[in-house]
């Protein structure tokens, strides 16, 4: 199955279904090649059923800024561009008020699978 991708776009966004303890959400995450873990923001945490606050110890993290330490969880289901995964181990970390995205969609997912960036067609496939 093929989704739209704008080549032209900063950002790949990607419609992804989070699934926590209270329920579920659907959140924008940045696809992001660059990132070795999934990432959602504290809000998404929260918002789903997990306690960020509680889960000790916390994970470092290298950013463009330094390093970061992050609570880890793992999501009950992840399903994006047509997939999914169950138990997915995500990073948790507040993102700045300007945000336009919740979180990233990291390589921990990515490499479950066989992706495909078609820049000139504009298309994005997973298999």
């Amino acid at each position: 199955m093929s989704y739209h991708l704008d080549p032209k776009a900063g950002l790949i966004l990607v419609k992804v279904k989070l699934y926590g303890p209270r329920g579920d959400v659907v959140v924008n995450l940045a696809l992001d090649t660059g990132a070795t873990w999934t990432l959602v923001s504290w809000e998404t945490a929260v918002l789903v059923g997990y306690d960020p606050a509680s889960i000790q110890p916390r994970t470092a993290i290298t950013t463009g800024s330094g390093v970061e330490y992050c609570a880890k969880l793992t999501l009950k289901k992840v399903e994006a561009l047509g997939k999914k995964v169950v138990g997915l181990e995500a990073l948790c970390h507040t993102l700045p008020p300007t945000s336009r995205v919740d979180g990233l969609l990291g390589l921990n997912f990515l490499r479950k699978f066989d992706l495909r960036l078609n820049f000139k067609g504009g298309y994005i496939t997973m298999r």
